[in-house]
C-alpha cells in the first residue's frame, strides 16, 4: 500500500520535529542517471578503492536494500548560529559540530521507530544512512525536489544554499514522491540535471584555487582541498599544497561563492551540537599540540577521523601559505616568525614520518634556503627518506 495524501504529510511533520529541515520523498525507480562509471575510471575517485568497490550499490539501491521502492530524504541545515563561525574559511563548517555521523543517526533512530509504529515496518523493511553508505544521496535529494546538483557537485537548496547534511532512509513500501523543482520535468520521474538552476553562474568553478571542478558538476578528487586535507592518509603533493591556502580541515570555497547562499538562514539544529570554540585555536596552538590535547579538544568531533599526525600535517601546509591576508596572522603576535620557526624545527623530528617534509616544505616557504642549515642536522637516522626527499628538492631548486 502506498503512503501518500494525509498520511505521508503525517510522516513529513513527525520527522520535522524530530529535527531534520528537510522531509521530501523519492520513488527508486527509475533510476536516477549518473556518470559514476566514467568518473572512477578516469580516476576521479584518487585512492578512495572503497567506493570503486560499491559502484554496483550505489547505481542500484535494490543492491542495498531488495524490493527497496522508495527513500526518504532528509537534510539537516547546518549553517552556523555564531557570526564568527559561519565568517572564518579555515575550517570546513561542519567541522564545528560534533560528528554529525552521530547526532543525526540518533535522528533517524527516531524516525525508524516511528515507520515501526506507525506504519507496520519491521527492522528489514528499511535502512538508513548519514553520508556513509553506498547511496547516492545528493542524486536522490535533487529527485525528490530538495534542491539540485549545482556545478560545484553539490545539493544546492532554494531555502538552505548549500549548507544541508543530508541522511537517507530507503524503504520496502512505495512513498508517493513529492514534485521536482522545474514543473515542467513533472511527468520525467528522477530526472537530474547538473546545474539546473545555476544558469550561466560559474563561480565556484572560477574560485576553485586548485582547479579541482573539471567540468560543471565533475570533481576531480586528486585536485580537491577536501580530499587532501581529510581523505589523502599520505604526503601531500607538492604541487597542490599552495592551493590549500589556509584550509586546515576540508574547503567551503565553492560553496562560499555560491549566490544561492544569500537565502540560506541557520538552521533549528536539533540533530547537531556545535563546537565553535574550534576556530579559536591559533596555528602555534596546533603545531605544538600533543596527543592528549588532541583527544580533549576534538573528541567526538569529525576532526579526530585525521589523527593528530593529519592535523599537524595540514597545520604545516597552512604555514608554510602564511601571508598577508591569512586570517590565521589574526591568533598570532607579531612577533610570529621565530615560534613558528621554532615550531616547525620540531616537527621535522616529529615521531610521524608523514609529517616531517610538510615541516620541511613550510620552513623553506618562510625562510628560504638559509633554513638548510638548521634543518641538515635534524636528518640523521633510519626511516627518514620523505624528509630527505623534500629536503633535497629544495636544496636542488
Amino acid at each position: 500500500m502506498t503512503i501518500k495524501g494525509p498520511a505521508k504529510e503525517w510522516l513529513r511533520k513527525e520527522l520535522f520535529e524530530i529535527g531534520f529541515d528537510e522531509v521530501l520523498f523519492a520513488e527508486l525507480d527509475p533510476p536516477i542517471p549518473n556518470r559514476l562509471n566514467d568518473w572512477v575510471g578516469k580516476g576521479y575517485h584518487a585512492d578512495m578503492n572503497w567506493f570503486a568497490r560499491s559502484l554496483d550499490k550505489r547505481i542500484d539501491p535494490k543492491r542495498v536494500l531488495d524490493s527497496a521502492c522508495s527513500a526518504i530524504m532528509l537534510g539537516t541545515n547546518y549553517w552556523p548560529t555564531a557570526s564568527s563561525a559561519a565568517r572564518q574559511s579555515r575550517w570546513a563548517k561542519y567541522s564545528l559540530y560534533k560528528d554529525y555521523h552521530d547526532t543525526i543517526l540518533k535522528g533517524l533512530k527516531k524516525a525508524a521507530s516511528i515507520l515501526e509504529a506507525s506504519f507496520g515496518f519491521s527492522s528489514i523493511d528499511y535502512r538508513y544512512y548519514v553520508d556513509t553508505g553506498p547511496f547516492l544521496e545528493r542524486g536522490w535529494a535533487a529527485a525528490s525536489g530538495m534542491g539540485w546538483q549545482g556545478k560545484n557537485g553539490m545539493l544546492i537548496s532554494k531555502k538552505h544554499g548549500n549548507w544541508l547534511l543530508l541522511s537517507a532512509i530507503i524503504v520496502r513500501r512505495r512513498i508517493e514522491r513529492d514534485p521536482p523543482l522545474k514543473k515542467r520535468l513533472a511527468d520525467q520521474a528522477n530526472h537530474l540535471e547538473l546545474g539546473a538552476h545555476c544558469g550561466k553562474c560559474e563561480r565556484c568553478i572560477s574560485a576553485c584555487p586548485t582547479d579541482a571542478i573539471v567540468e560543471p558538476g565533475i570533481v576531480d578528487s586528486r585536485k580537491c582541498i577536501s580530499y587532501h586535507t581529510i581523505e589523502n592518509k599520505g604526503v601531500i603533493p607538492r604541487w597542490i599544497r599552495p592551493g590549500i591556502g589556509q584550509m586546515i580541515f576540508g574547503c567551503d570555497i565553492c560553496l562560499d561563492v555560491c549566490p544561492w547562499n544569500r537565502f540560506a538562514n541557520s538552521g533549528r539544529q536539533l540533530l547537531l551540537e556545535s563546537r565553535y570554540g574550534i576556530p579559536d585555536l591559533t596555528l602555534l596552538d596546533i603545531l605544538n599540540m600533543k596527543i592528549d590535547y588532541f583527544w580533549d579538544i576534538f573528541r567526538k568531533s569529525p576532526i579526530k577521523r585525521l589523527k593528530l599526525k593529519g592535523l599537524l600535517r595540514n597545520a604545516c601546509v597552512v604555514a608554510g601559505n602564511l601571508d598577508s591576508n591569512s586570517e590565521w596572522l589574526e591568533s598570532l603576535s607579531s612577533e610570529w616568525r621565530s615560534p613558528l620557526r621554532e615550531a616547525l624545527l620540531a616537527l621535522v623530528s616529529h615521531e610521524e614520518v608523514m609529517v616531517r617534509p610538510h615541516a620541511i616544505w613550510a620552513l623553506f616557504r618562510l625562510y628560504g634556503r638559509e633554513i638548510g642549515r638548521d634543518i641538515e642536522p635534524l636528518l640523521n637516522g633510519e626511516q627518514n627518506e620523505l624528509a630527505k626527499d623534500e629536503f633535497d628538492w629544495w636544496e636542488r631548486r
